[in-house]
């Protein structure tokens, strides 16, 4: 029984919950790699889809992030309601209106306490007129005071009562309204303010911090920033260079501790800055937005206001905003301030380029474009130890050697091997134990494997002396003694098996069909695991595959697993595919030469030189050119073995014709047991036993 053991211990962060080793990554990728033909696209769809290990732990992938991504938004959305933000300005103003009709009355009030009371009457002593009379006229100048306060304050009340309904008409009365309580003045004040830091944003957040409070000496500086700034985009769409450094020079302060390298870089962080002041606005009904804009205008002043317009103006002229801007469908219940509003468009902005980040990595597989800190603060910590699960199994494999360590992420030799060893499990997985045997042969000669095994030498056997095993018989024989004296009968020699050497072609159909009937990839699992097998098993030998379709071409080892069936192109060129391999097979001396073919339809074309003739139906010539070079492959020893993939009437008649010609095999198969006669052939003609 397997017993497994587990470890507690204190979750600090490093440990690793989910784990795989290169092998078992490289085996799970084998099969997309065959069907797919790139080790880049399987790493896509592994990364897409993410995998389980060994104990059945599932690693989120890219989807999953994705499906967190938009659930997130998807949260933000039906929980706030974008209009709130006008009603929070409502509310604000009403609040101000309401502080200032307060202090009006509480003004009135205190001017009334100070007002000293009247003359007692004509009883009073002769001493006391004097005070009396400067009582009366100071009680006279209060109660002028308090006649010109009420004036004031009726007249303030009067534009309170006919303030109009519209946030920007209110704003813009306010603006000129002269404020009796202090409080409401400095509350108004906060309101603009934030208005118009809000529209700094548009330009840098640290000219967002710096606007509040600005003397006009400030506004008048920020209003040639924003001349100079229009200028720049006046000549960039002009097709002139625009003077960027100097503006920098003077300027960088206000785009913090980081400010763009370059006018492009500048361009894009305006554009960022400006779409999210957009993106509140769209999402925003229609009325609430007229009122939101007309609220945004009248909190600056005519000069900067002109600046601004002009700004986004040239803004949508040299980078239009529709890739980066986004209206939101808010549904929720849930009010939100300007600020918090403002906010959330960031957020959202920054959701959305996570989400491309994530798309481009689908469609890459590259996951270096996406931020891991930005993971983690939009989707938490668990997102951003996903990605970095994702990025560790890259590494495995470039580590293990079985990918390159470029941007293309190719298979190397090593990869190919693996891949190869895979198939050559799973097609061993399907034979029968009595399907491998090898058979025995009564041939004598050198140059065999040793078997580990010894024997009497007899005359003619290879003189392979095993003297340890022949000093023994001496002393068991004639006993203890120097000198040790040996017979011919103490002499064992050691047994060799005689490996015949071997040169195989495997002509790997490519054309149309074998791709449209699923045939192709079976086929190309079988080859690996012929190259597994020869590569780990019989060193000796050779194996050269062939791909044909229209024309027939080498494929080399590094390049086997990404090849695919030519969707393109019609044509099932086996004269040629033989013709190259009776070429190739010619430089191999002595030993067994023998070609496989797999293949599911008869030939539809043949070779003219060096060009290729199609047909469809198979011509007469395309069947006789192609016969021809069957009998020269058996004029000159070579085997032919064909492995067909479908049973139809014109496929067997030819195969069976080309069968009598090189007195080779034909099996009649499918997909799913190519690999059982393809291999036990190969075994079967190729190992044969020597005990000498």
């Amino acid at each position: 029984m397997l017993y497994r053991t587990f470890r507690y211990s204190q979750w600090d962060g490093t440990q690793r919950i989910f784990d795989v080793d290169a092998d078992e990554l490289m085996d799970l990728l084998s099969e997309d790699v065959l069907n797919q033909g790139d080790v880049m696209q399987a790493l896509r769809d592994l990364f897409r889809r993410g995998m389980q290990d060994r104990d059945g732990q599932q690693m989120p992938g890219l989807r999953d992030l994705m499906e967190q991504l938009r659930d997130r938004r998807r949260d933000q959305m039906q929980q706030h309601n974008m209009d709130s933000v006008l009603d929070d300005l409502k509310e604000r103003l009403d609040d101000i209106i309401q502080t200032e009709r307060s202090g009006i009355q509480r003004r009135l009030d205190e001017a009334r306490q100070d007002i000293p009371e009247a003359h007692p009457g004509a009883n009073s002593e002769a001493n006391s007129e004097a005070p009396s009379e400067a009582n009366d006229e100071d009680r006279q100048q209060q109660e002028a005071l308090l006649n010109l306060l009420q004036q004031r304050a009726d007249r303030n009340r009067e534009r309170l009562d006919n303030l109009p309904e519209g946030v920007g008409g209110q704003l813009q009365e306010l603006m000129e309204y002269d404020f009796m309580d202090p409080e409401a003045r400095q509350k108004f004040q906060d309101l603009l303010d934030m208005l118009k830091s809000q529209m700094a944003q548009n330009i840098s957040q640290q000219m967002q911090q710096q606007v509040q409070n600005m003397s006009p000496e400030d506004m008048a500086a920020t209003r040639e920033m924003m001349r100079q700034l229009n200028e720049m985009m006046r000549d960039r769409l002009a097709g002139r260079e625009p003077d960027f450094d100097s503006f920098m020079q003077q300027w960088g302060p206000m785009f913090g501790p980081n400010p763009p390298q370059s006018f492009d870089e500048l361009m894009e962080m305006l554009q960022q800055q400006l779409a999210q002041m957009q993106s509140m606005l769209d999402s925003m009904s229609p009325d609430a937005r007229r009122e939101m804009e007309d609220a945004l205008m009248q909190a600056l002043d005519p000069a900067t206001r002109q600046e601004m317009g002009r700004f986004a103006d040239l803004m949508e002229q040299l980078m239009p905003m529709d890739d980066v801007r986004r209206q939101y469908p808010f549904l929720g219940d849930d009010s939100l301030t300007m600020e918090q509003a403002m906010q959330m468009m960031r957020e959202m902005q920054q959701l959305d380029q996570l989400e491309a980040a994530l798309q481009d990595a689908m469609r890459t597989g590259d996951l270096r474009d996406i931020d891991p800190d930005k993971l983690a603060e939009l989707l938490g910590e668990e997102a951003r130890r996903a990605w970095e699960e994702l990025e560790r199994l890259r590494k495995l494999l470039e580590d293990a050697g079985y990918i390159t360590a470029d941007e293309k992420m190719e298979l190397t030799a090593r990869g190919i091997r693996r891949i190869g060893q895979k198939a050559l499990k799973e097609v061993f997985g399907h034979l029968k134990k009595d399907r491998l045997g090898s058979h025995q042969t009564d041939t004598r000669g050198a140059n065999g494997d040793l078997l580990g095994e010894t024997k009497t030498y007899e005359f003619g056997d290879p003189f392979l002396i095993d003297l340890q095993t022949t000093v023994k018989n001496a002393v068991l024989r004639g006993g203890p003694q120097v000198p040790v004296r040996l017979g011919p009968q103490d002499f064992e020699v050691h047994r060799t098996e005689h490996m015949t050497k071997a040169a195989t072609i495997v002509l790997l159909d490519q054309s149309r069909s074998m791709g449209l009937f699923n045939n192709f990839q079976a086929a190309k699992k079988v080859t690996l695991a012929l190259m597994a097998l020869i590569r780990s098993q019989y060193p000796r030998d050779t194996l050269h595959v062939v791909g044909f379709s229209d024309y027939a071409r080498e494929i080399k080892e590094e390049d086997l697993a990404k090849v695919s069936w030519n969707a393109w192109v019609s044509g099932t060129n086996l004269h040629h595919a033989l013709m190259l391999s009776r070429k190739m097979l010619s430089r191999e001396k002595g030993g067994t030469r023998q070609i496989i073919v797999i293949t599911d339809g008869e030939p539809t074309a043949h070779l003219e030189g060096d060009r290729a003739f199609f047909s469809y139906p198979p011509s007469y010539r395309t069947e006789q050119e192609t016969l021809k070079e069957v009998r020269r492959c058996s004029q000159e020893g070579i085997q032919i073995n064909t492995f067909m993939l479908e049973n139809n009437y014109q496929l067997v008649n030819f195969v069976d014709r080309m069968t009598r010609i090189n007195r080779g095999r034909a099996f009649y198969t499918s997909a799913s047991n190519l690999s059982e006669f393809v291999l036990v052939d190969y075994l079967t003609n190729r190992r044969k036993r020597v005990t000498a």
